[in-house]
């Protein structure tokens, strides 16, 4: 299944994508489930059978929202690929290195990414988004894949001179429609392997970023190991598994997106997050 949140005139609701068009499953379901964080926690138990009769809409007559606007927790790995790990000129580590981004900096696809009015310094990074559907703690290596409800694509938009304002990388993560999320989410059963699927990202047309998963550091098992190692994880939240190298800011002379540009984040078999980059208006 492909999974969506969406505004349709001005109605926010959630549903299932197929081919062209959306079906409107949050209403059929909405006395069982607020939103699509609901369903999951649910385990999307009746899901795929209310589509049957959902009204439908073309996904040209719709604006999309964040796959998740509302999730608890969002944690993002850093330099989890080698060639990224190398450009930063950072030392091997034997833990993922984690930070967090706040749920009201992301934007849905084809929706702008600001650049801050305080910053020209935005740059991409294209990830694969891991979207937890079974609480739990201490998850095992063995165990992990069993909690994930499904994937997405991320543009964690940075803004890199606030990024090394501090030692912690949240200033700089965390600015105002910065963090690209959809456009849907789809379950692994559909998804099917991901361990050899591609990411790759494009500035205006350009390859700027290209990786296989199997290339990550440390692998999805791992990741949801570790959170839940010092977290309990729960339905809804999104482990922003890290991005490939070739970022902007590492580049001579740098290149940082600006009004005008266009950058998508493209995963294999899934799909693609497009979005324009504007200036914040204040």
């Amino acid at each position: 299944m492909k999974l969506a949140t969406v505004a349709i005139a001005g109605r926010v609701t959630w549903g299932l994508v197929e081919a062209d068009l959306f079906y409107d499953v949050g209403v059929a379901l909405r006395e069982f489930y607020a939103d699509l964080k609901a369903a999951i926690s649910a385990g999307l138990a009746g899901v795929a059978e209310a589509r049957i009769g959902a009204a439908a809409t073309p996904l040209t007559e719709l604006t999309w929202l964040p796959v998740l606007p509302n999730p608890d927790k969002i944690l993002c790995i850093g330099l989890n690929y080698e060639m990224h790990r190398q450009e930063t000129g950072r030392t091997v580590v034997d833990n993922p290195t984690v930070f967090t981004r706040f749920a009201n900096s992301q934007t849905g696809h084809l929706a702008p990414i600001i650049r801050p009015k305080v910053s020209t310094e935005l740059d991409y990074e294209g990830e694969l988004a891991v979207i937890i559907g079974k609480s739990g703690r201490y998850i095992s290596r063995d165990d992990a894949m069993s909690h994930v409800a499904g994937y997405s694509c991320y543009n964690d938009g940075s803004i890199r001179d606030f990024q090394r304002h501090t030692h912690q990388f949240a200033p700089g993560k965390n600015f105002p429609e910065t963090g690209a999320f959809g456009p849907w989410m789809m379950t692994p059963d559909e998804l099917g392997d991901l361990s050899d699927l591609s990411i790759q990202t494009r500035l205006n047309g350009q390859v700027v970023q290209e990786a296989r998963f199997s290339q990550m550091i440390f692998d999805i098992p791992r990741q949801i190991e570790y959170c839940s190692s010092f977290t309990r994880l729960e339905p809804g939240d999104v482990i922003v598994s890290g991005t490939p190298g070739g970022v902007g800011a590492k580049r001579t002379p740098p290149l940082w997106m600006k009004p005008g540009d266009i950058v998508e984040v493209e995963v294999e078999n899934l799909a693609v997050l497009r979005n324009p980059i504007v200036d914040e208006v204040r």
